[in-house]
C-alpha cells in the first residue's frame, strides 16, 4: 500500500513546524525591540522572556482583533450588517466553547446551537478561540445560497479537510473542485435505476439478519437494533457498491443486553471494524468543532491512528487483491473480483491502468492527481461511500423503527399497508415499493425529526453575503466557516408548523405538504441539495423500505426494552420538562458525523404468527 499521504508524525508536530514562522517572527522582533531599550538587569530580562513567550498569542489576537476590524469597516463600506456574535464572559469565548461540548456530550443532540438560535436568533457568528469565525444557520435562504445559488463560494475548505483527512483521505465527502469532480464523475454511473432497484442484495442480508433477531426474540431477550441495522447496511453497501463479502451479520454474535451478560469484544477485524470507524468519526468531527487549533490537542499523536488502522487491516488487503495487476497480494479470504462489472471498486481500479479517464473537465489539472490514483487513493473513496451507504441509511433504519415502537398507531397502519400490497411473506419490488405511499411518508418523516446528517458546514472561499427576501443581508468574510442543521430547521415550527416536534406521517400526505414544503422546498434537506446532492438518495430509499417491509411481514409488534439499555444512556429525568422533543425521548440521539442513538436502540419484537395465534 502506498503510504506517500499517510502522516508519519503527530498532527500537533505537523502543526507546529507548518506555522514555524508565525511562532518565531513575533518572539524575535520582541526580542530585538525589548534589547535595545531595556537595561540588561536580571529583572528586565526576565521581563523580556516573559515578553518572548506571550508574543504568539498577544500577535494572534491581535491579528484576530484586526480581521475583525477591517470586517466591520467592509460591511459598513458595502451598507450591509454583519452576523450577531455569540458573546462569552472569558477571552476567546472559552467559557462558550467549554459549555458547548458539555453540551454536546451530555445533553441532546445540538442543544448547544439550539440555544444559540433560540437567543440570538436563525443566522448567529461564534468566535471560537481567536480563530476563523464560525457562522451558524438554520435558515433555508441561508442554506439554499450555501448549497446551490452561491455553490462555487461555498467550499469544503481546507479547514475541514485536514480534520477530517486522517479518515477521509482525499475522497469524494472531503474534496474540492476538479479532485471531486472528478469522484462524483467516477461515482455517479453507478446510481442507474437499474442497479438501486436490484434488490437481491438487500433481500440477501435482511432475511439473514432478521433471523438472527427472530431467533433472540423468541428466547425471550432484546436486541440492539441499531447494531444489526449497521451490520445489515455495511454488509449491503460492500456487497453492492464494491462487490465485497464482509459478513459482519455472520461474523460474531449479537451484542447481549447488559442486564444478561456484558457485550463482547471480538478480535475479529471483520467486527472491530464498525466500532473503530464509529470511534474515528467521533475525534474528526470534534476536531472540526474546535476549529484548526485542534491539532494542538493531538500533539503526542493521531487519535485516530489507531481506529484508523484497525479499518485499513480489513480495507487494505481487499484493494491489494483487486490491484492484482501491480503484483498486490492479499492477506484476508474476501470475495472480490475487480474485473466484474458494475462495482465501483472495479470501476476505481480502472483510474490505475496509466489510461485518462473519459473526464469532460480540466484534464490538465488533474492529471497530476489521476497520475497519483493508487490503492490509498482507492482505500480513502471507499471510506468515503462506505459512511453514505452505511451510517445514513443505518441512522434512518434505526430511528424509523424507533417511530414505530413509539407510535404503534403508525406500525399498524403501515403494516396493513404491506400487507394490501406484497402480503406477507413475497419479496417487493421496485413497483411495490413505489406505489407504498403512506411507507414513504414514514420514512420521509423520519428523515425530517431524524435527519442522518444533523449538521454540516462549507467554507466561504471569499468575501460574500447571505441574505432572505425580508431580512437582513449579512457580510461574510472570506474564510469564515458556515455550519448549517437541517436538524433544527426540520423542527421548526416557524417552517413546519405548531406540530412539528410531533412524528406524524400524516403532513406527507395532506394540506400540510401545500401549506409548508411546496412553497418553500429547501426546508427539507435529508440528503443536501444542489450540486453536491447525494448521488445515492434513491438507493438510500430503496434499501430502507425493502429493509422495514422485511421486518413487518415477519413482526407485528416492536417494544422499547429500556432494561436492556445501558443506564447510562437513558435520557435524564430533567427531559421530563424540557422543551421540544425531549419529554417523549426515550433514547438520547447523539451525532458525530451522523446521527446515532447512545447506547444502542434496544428493542423486543413478537413474531406475527405467535401474535396472531394467541388472538385466536
Amino acid at each position: 500500500m502506498n503510504k506517500s499521504k499517510d502522516r508519519t508524525f503527530p498532527p500537533g508536530l505537523y502543526f507546529l513546524l507548518r506555522t514555524l514562522p508565525v511562532l518565531t517572527v513575533p518572539p524575535l522582533v520582541v526580542h530585538v525591540v525589548l534589547a535595545s531599550i531595556l537595561p540588561s538587569s536580571p529583572s528586565s530580562i526576565a521581563f523580556r522572556v516573559l515578553l518572548y513567550c506571550s508574543s504568539v498569542p498577544f500577535c494572534g489576537i491581535a491579528y484576530h482583533k484586526w480581521r475583525s476590524i477591517c470586517d466591520a469597516l467592509e460591511a459598513r463600506r458595502l451598507g450591509i450588517v454583519q452576523v450577531p456574535v455569540v458573546r462569552g464572559k472569558l477571552p476567546g469565548n472559552f467559557d462558550v466553547v467549554t459549555r458547548l461540548e458539555k453540551e454536546e456530550k451530555d445533553g441532546y443532540c445540538g442543544t448547544g446551537a439550539e440555544r444559540f438560535i433560540r437567543e440570538h436568533g436563525k443566522t448567529v457568528a461564534l468566535e471560537v478561540l481567536w480563530s476563523t469565525t464560525k457562522v451558524l444557520t438554520t435558515e433555508p435562504e441561508h442554506i439554499k445560497s450555501v448549497l446551490a445559488t452561491d455553490f462555487p463560494t461555498f467550499v469544503k475548505g481546507p479547514t475541514f479537510i485536514a480534520a477530517m483527512e486522517s479518515m477521509l483521505g482525499q475522497g469524494i465527502f472531503n474534496s474540492d473542485g476538479d479532485m471531486w469532480k472528478f469522484h462524483r464523475a467516477i461515482t455517479r454511473p453507478f446510481f442507474t435505476r437499474d442497479r438501486i432497484s436490484d434488490f437481491d442484495t438487500f433481500d440477501r442480508h435482511a432475511d439473514s439478519i432478521i433471523e438472527k433477531m427472530k431467533a433472540r426474540f423468541d428466547a425471550g431477550t432484546a436486541v440492539d437494533f441499531q447494531d444489526v441495522v449497521s451490520r445489515f447496511t455495511l454488509d449491503s453497501a460492500a456487497d453492492f457498491l464494491f462487490g465485497v463479502s464482509m459478513d459482519s451479520i455472520g461474523a460474531t454474535p449479537l451484542p447481549l443486553p447488559v442486564t444478561e451478560a456484558p457485550n463482547s469484544v471480538s478480535a475479529n477485524s471483520k467486527k472491530d471494524f464498525a466500532k473503530a470507524f464509529a470511534d474515528a468519526q467521533m475525534h474528526v468531527s470534534f476536531r472540526h468543532r474546535i476549529g484548526p487549533l485542534w491539532p494542538l490537542l493531538e500533539f503526542f499523536g493521531d487519535k485516530t491512528a489507531d481506529d484508523m488502522k484497525v479499518c485499513y487491516e480489513l480495507l487494505d488487503p481487499i484493494v491489494e487483491k483487486a490491484l492484482k495487476e501491480k503484483g498486490a497480494k492479499t492477506g484476508i479470504d474476501v470475495a472480490v473480483d475487480a474485473t466484474e462489472e458494475g462495482t465501483l471498486l472495479a470501476h476505481l481500479v480502472q483510474q490505475t491502468d496509466g489510461r485518462s479517464p473519459p473526464l469532460a473537465f480540466s484534464r490538465t489539472a488533474l492529471q497530476t492527481h489521476i497520475n497519483l490514483i493508487d490503492a490509498a487513493i482507492i482505500r480513502s473513496e471507499l471510506l468515503n461511500i462506505l459512511i453514505a451507504g452505511r451510517d445514513t441509511t443505518a441512522a434512518t433504519l434505526t430511528f424509523a423503527t424507533y417511530a414505530l415502537a413509539m407510535y404503534p398507531d403508525v406500525l399498524g397502519k403501515l403494516r396493513q399497508e404491506i400487507l394490501d400490497t406484497v402480503g406477507p411473506q413475497r419479496r417487493p419490488t421496485f413497483d411495490d415499493v413505489r406505489q407504498m405511499k403512506y411507507l414513504r411518508a414514514v420514512i420521509n418523516e423520519t428523515l425530517r425529526l431524524f435527519p442522518p446528517v444533523p449538521f454540516d458546514a462549507r467554507e466561504a472561499a471569499k468575501q460574500t453575503t447571505l441574505s432572505t427576501p425580508n431580512g437582513p443581508t449579512y457580510y461574510i468574510a472570506a474564510g469564515t466557516t458556515i455550519i448549517y442543521s437541517v436538524l433544527l430547521m426540520h423542527r421548526d415550527p416557524d417552517l413546519w408548523g405548531p406540530d412539528s416536534f410531533e412524528f406524524d406521517p400524516e403532513r406527507w400526505l395532506d394540506s400540510r405538504v401545500q401549506q409548508y414544503l411546496t412553497q418553500n422546498p429547501f426546508i427539507f434537506l435529508p440528503f443536501n441539495a444542489g450540486p453536491r446532492i447525494c448521488l445515492g438518495q434513491q438507493f438510500a430509499y430503496n434499501e430502507v423500505s425493502f429493509f422495514l417491509i422485511r421486518l413487518l411481514q415477519k413482526f407485528d409488534r416492536i417494544n422499547l426494552a429500556p432494561e436492556a439499555q445501558p443506564p447510562a444512556s437513558l435520557p435524564p429525568p430533567s427531559w421530563a420538562n424540557g422543551s421540544g422533543r425531549r419529554p417523549v425521548e426515550r433514547v438520547c440521539p447523539k451525532t458525530h458525523l451522523t446521527l446515532y442513538a447512545e447506547g444502542g436502540l434496544w428493542l423486543k419484537m413478537d413474531s406475527a404468527s405467535a401474535t396472531e395465534d394467541a388472538a385466536s
